[in-house]
């Protein structure tokens, strides 16, 4: 694979795994109401989530495309349905200021990447877009599915960062911040279903 192919495969990479989707925005804002350890739980979910889709676009790339439209249409309108919650439950959530019980969970985190529909198309693009034309071989599609993975989680992390840099300002005026995070994922949905 030529280097130049390889260099366009990070930048699309990158660029895909900064921006705004519903892994990055659900963990900027579990870590502004549940801070670190609390939210913990639930950013292992999403890393975990992350690197299990991105096997299973892996495998769909490498053996069972003709299944694809299918799966990706009804992933389509779950996954629009899950984050459309997701922005309900950020726009009307608090922040913990008690120090109760609460935390958020792996499971949730999880789930939410197999109906994110933004890291299977991430994927599934950056495979057949960059990867697909010099090998089809399983072991290669792994691999890079391993680096977008990766890229991914280092995304969200850096996420969760800017959501700890910004606690204070949201413990006073979390209305605002989690109005304007939810307007986010409904854009993300809009995307999705149009």
């Amino acid at each position: 694979m030529p280097g130049y192919v390889i260099g366009n495969y990070f930048v699309y990479s990158m660029i895909n795994a900064f921006t705004p989707g519903p892994g990055n925005i659900l963990a900027l804002n579990t870590v502004t109401n549940y801070g670190w350890k609390k939210g913990s739980p639930l950013f292992l979910g999403i890393f975990s989530g992350y690197y299990v889709v991105q096997m299973i676009c892996a495998v769909v790339v490498y053996g069972v495309s003709t299944l694809l439209p299918d799966v990706l249409g009804v992933m389509k309108y779950i996954g629009a349905a899950y984050i459309l919650w997701l922005a309900v439950h950020i726009a009307f959530s608090r922040p913990d200021r008690d120090g109760g019980e609460r935390s958020a969970s792996f499971w949730k985190g999880f789930m939410l990447q197999f109906v994110n529909v933004k890291i299977y198309l991430f994927g599934i693009t950056a495979l057949t877009g960059y990867v697909t034309n010099y090998s089809t071989s399983l072991h290669v599609l792994v691999f890079f599915e391993l680096v977008i993975a990766t890229i991914g989680t280092i995304a969200t992390s850096a996420w969760i960062g800017a959501g700890l840099a910004i606690q204070k300002i949201y413990l006073r005026h979390y209305r605002l911040i989690n109005i304007v995070l939810a307007v986010t994922l409904l854009e993300c949905v809009y995307s999705i279903l149009k």
